[in-house]
């Protein structure tokens, strides 16, 4: 049987998990308002115009991943439709499995291989 004082805690955790909750949908709300009056209604990626009730498939996407720098003139965000939010997204997790370099970032060579080293001598034998 759980002690009063874990009853407690855990009461406590749920207020405030469920006060973060409450905060961040209070501030995804406000940035993607300014976003959608300083941008087009118009994805980024892939041109698409959104209107109406198709308005709500376009979505704010911060350039540098990180929900918390939202500066007043909108330059971390981009509209994205969610197709290509989520390609977005995907891609910058498969990167990061694969550990290469952040975009901006300096980003080793993958591979000595030169398929076409040896072009200019194949092409001369066939003359």
């Amino acid at each position: 049987m759980p002690s009063k004082k874990s009853r407690l805690d855990r009461g406590k955790m749920e207020r405030i998990v469920s006060e973060a909750r409450r905060s961040k949908q209070q501030r995804e709300r406000e940035y993607r308002e300014r976003a959608l009056k300083i941008f087009p209604r118009i994805c980024a990626r892939c041109g698409r115009e959104f209107q109406g009730k198709k308005l709500r498939e376009l979505t704010v996407h911060h350039k540098d991943h990180n929900h918390d720098n939202n500066p007043p003139d909108g330059s971390n965000w981009e509209l994205l439709c969610l197709y290509c939010h989520d390609n977005e997204h995907s891609r910058y997790l498969e990167r990061d499995e694969f550990d290469e370099a952040a975009p901006g970032g300096e980003q080793e060579t993958a591979s000595i291989h030169q398929p076409f080293a040896n072009l200019g001598t194949l092409l001369k034998k066939k003359k």
